[in-house]
């Protein structure tokens, strides 16, 4: 990958409300009416089928955005495109193969030679029982961490062409499940717990944000790389698990637990949309829900474990997932 040089121009999504602050407290219930106008913005969102990543790419799209679906099923995709008001294109990306990506990522910069204004790292899967992806990696840290590593990387070229562009990976509060990545064991081959293993991956999107941003700004880019977590929103994700281990108790029981405390994919995608639009975050801003402990409400600036600020982890997990994925980022 050649390297490449950095632009200068007009900050990214400055235009539209002026209620917004980085001081949350000011106003604590932002909602997608302080979006600000986004005509001619450039955006992709993976995992935009169903769910938050659905109600993301409507929201962007309503607000004049040009929304890339990238998405496993086309088919599912186009379903989902054909209820939203806006501009929208839909194409095919498995995250679990890096053959998939790197056709997703050459063929949307041929088709948008001019640029990306942002990226929504939203797809994942959680708590599955352990499958290997097609390249062979543990499937919940290929699909949640490794493919949006890859995607984000190649996608660089792209991101840098438009000043002011912003990467959004969503993790979410199951990092604080795990004490820190297990290097020894990463891919789960010796003992594999479903849960842990998705905890580790949401961890790894952490990681992954901070390092992205620290070697940002040491090339003197003004991307700016952002997470964010829905806390508990009733969506699809959480049935995949159970379903797959044909658990019919626990799926029953999961419908019951989305109805009672599960807040709607449309509220769930709100930290997403803060922290893609809202002018004047800083670099590495996490993003989740404003309510007790973080399972629900409005967005809100919010903490991350010790272990989600480890450099020394973060930079191992960049030279592991650059050897597994053979994307390599072309900073100067």
């Amino acid at each position: 990958m050649s390297r490449i040089r950095v632009p200068k121009g007009p900050q990214w999504a400055t235009s539209g409300t002026t209620r917004l602050t980085t001081a949350m407290s000011a106003y604590p219930r932002w909602t997608e009416q302080d979006i600000p106008d986004l005509t001619g913005r450039r955006v992709i969102v993976t995992g935009a089928n169903s769910g938050i990543g659905a109600e993301t790419a409507r929201a962007l799209a309503e607000h004049g955005a040009e929304v890339t679906l990238a998405v496993r099923s086309v088919a599912k995709g186009q379903a989902t495109a054909a209820g939203i008001r806006g501009a929208t294109e839909v194409r095919e990306l498995d995250l679990a193969n890096l053959a998939s990506v790197r056709a997703f990522a050459a063929e949307w910069s041929a088709a948008h030679p001019s640029g990306l204004d942002l990226l929504i790292n939203n797809a994942g899967i959680m708590a599955i029982p352990r499958t290997l992806s097609a390249d062979g990696y543990e499937m919940q840290l290929a699909t949640n961490h490794l493919g949006h590593f890859a995607l984000t990387g190649l996608l660089l070229p792209a991101l840098v062409a438009i000043p002011k562009s912003r990467v959004v990976t969503v993790s979410s509060s199951a990092h604080r499940m795990v004490r820190g990545m297990n290097f020894d064991d990463l891919m789960g081959k010796r003992k594999y717990g479903r849960w842990n293993v998705y905890g580790q991956s949401k961890l790894a999107n952490l990681l992954f944000t901070a390092e992205l941003q620290h070697r940002l700004d040491a090339a003197g880019m003004d991307i700016k790389a952002m997470a964010a977590h829905p806390g508990y929103s009733n969506t699809n994700l959480q049935h995949a698990s159970p379903a797959m281990r044909n658990a019919g108790l626990e799926m029953s029981i999961t419908k019951v637990m989305n109805s009672l405390i599960g807040q709607s994919a449309q509220m769930g995608a709100l930290p997403t949309l803060f922290a893609a639009t809202a002018p004047g975050l800083p670099g590495d801003t996490y993003v989740g829900p404003d309510g007790p402990a973080e399972i629900r409400g409005y967005p809100r600036v919010v903490d991350r474990t010790a272990a989600a600020k480890d450099r020394r982890a973060a930079e191992r997990l960049w030279s592991i997932s650059e050897e597994l994925t053979g994307v390599h980022y072309p900073f100067d």
